[in-house]
């Protein structure tokens, strides 16, 4: 416990944790604030503690996920954030003990890890969306959308927010009717079905998940619409033709940075002259760095969370033009936090359909995600980019105005799966 006790000791600023040894000795941390409740944390043998120290992003998750770790008071999120709350991005390093040899050990793996040649491309997909359809069901809005929402309010319904960030995307794309769009990771089938309904376009959808294009192609048949929205199991590389626009929502993340160089020149190829580009992705507001191995290993193996550098230095090596950037700020952390709402609220159905092992690691990779969307180095980027410089209006009104209108259009429509 010395070790973990050490380093709490060094970070806790703000607000009271109170830990529990595997012996009934117990440990406090920070300070207790007027209004707030301290965590109140235990540790169920002997080894968890050092577990946790060693390499706290891992063990702290493993040590929940087996039990090692269990909250009397409070819950893994109060844990997680007041743990987030006093290593903030400004103060990244309070939170990794590592020396230099492991870190660089670490970089490596990372490194390796995003090696992603198509069978590899596949079977992470898989791992990662051919879960089974009602947990996602169970969390998410009613068109699944499994990205970063847009929060024009802080009170709106994750269903309204969904809503707000397709409009918000689509008035970036300056589309008309009649053209022909390639949704690259095209999820649920969501994102593609409403931009043929609100501007009569072809889209092609493809994704490496099988569940995904299956549900995808069940709900363009239910609308009506399959021969012109079609979604299809094949990797991005393997697209064909040219496209009038194409988007990326929630894809570059599963690319890996050894991939840019290959996905920037194919996009080169498939955008026509005149057309528009779109990406967005979870990003970093610093410099490059790893996916952390707990992450990798449980939820997103082969992932990567690209800088803006990284991203804008590839685009300008392919010749393609960055016309617009755009960091949404703490939208995914509300996001997610409505996402874990909804996790907990069906904890009893997410234990049948998996077990509890699984419960404790969805919520733990929930939380430690917003907590680094709150308080950590992340934000999500949208990215517009252009072959040609004449492709899109000379301001950027068009955007305010084509969202307005979009926002107009369509109701949100109520998640009722909560009371199933």
């Amino acid at each position: 416990m010395w070790l973990l006790d050490k380093m709490l000791r060094k970070l806790m600023k703000k607000g009271e944790l109170i830990v529990v040894d595997h012996d009934g000795k117990e440990y406090r941390y920070g300070r207790a604030e007027p209004g707030r409740k301290p965590v109140r944390a235990r540790l169920t043998d002997r080894g968890a503690a050092f577990h946790i120290a060693k390499d706290p992003r891992v063990g702290a998750g493993e040590a929940y996920m087996d039990g090692r770790l269990v909250l009397d008071e409070g819950d893994i999120r109060d844990l997680v954030l007041l743990i987030r709350e006093n290593a903030p991005w400004e103060k990244e390093g309070r939170l990794n003990p590592k020396g230099p040899v492991r870190k660089g050990l670490s970089h490596i793996a990372g490194r390796l890890d995003q090696i992603n040649w198509k069978s590899r491309s596949r079977r992470n997909a898989e791992h990662t969306y051919n879960l089974t359809r009602r947990l996602y069901e169970l969390f998410l809005d009613e068109d699944r959308q499994y990205t970063c929402a847009y929060y024009t309010d802080t009170s709106n319904s994750l269903e309204k927010a969904q809503l707000d960030k397709k409009a918000h995307i689509a008035a970036k794309l300056n589309l008309k009717p009649g053209m022909k769009v390639l949704d690259i990771g095209c999820g649920w089938g969501g994102w593609a079905l409403y931009l043929h309904r609100h501007y009569d376009v072809d889209v092609l959808g493809v994704a490496l998940a099988p569940d995904q294009i299956e549900f995808s192609n069940e709900r363009a048949r239910e609308a009506g619409v399959s021969d012109r929205v079609k979604f299809e199991l094949c990797d991005y590389r393997d697209v064909e033709g040219q496209f009038d626009r194409i988007t990326s929502v929630g894809l570059i993340e599963h690319l890996g940075t050894p991939h840019y160089p290959g996905f920037y020149a194919h996009m080169h190829r498939l955008l026509k002259d005149d057309g528009v580009m779109f990406s967005h992705c979870c990003g970093r507001m610093g410099a490059p760095g790893t996916t952390d191995k707990w992450t990798r290993k449980y939820i997103f193996p082969g992932g990567y969370i690209p800088s803006l550098s990284e991203l804008v230095t590839e685009a300008e090596k392919h010749r393609l033009v960055v016309t617009d950037v755009e960091a949404l700020r703490f939208h995914y952390a509300h996001t997610l936090e409505e996402w874990y709402r909804r996790t907990v609220a069906h904890r009893e159905e997410i234990v049948a359909l998996y077990d509890e092992r699984f419960y404790r690691m969805w919520e733990f990779y929930l939380v430690g995600a917003e907590a680094a969307f709150r308080y950590g180095g992340m934000v999500n980027w949208q990215l517009q980019y252009v072959k040609r410089r004449d492709a899109l209006p000379m301001t950027r009104d068009y955007m305010y105005e084509e969202e307005r209108r979009l926002r107009e259009a369509e109701e949100p429509p109520q998640w009722h799966l909560a009371a199933e």
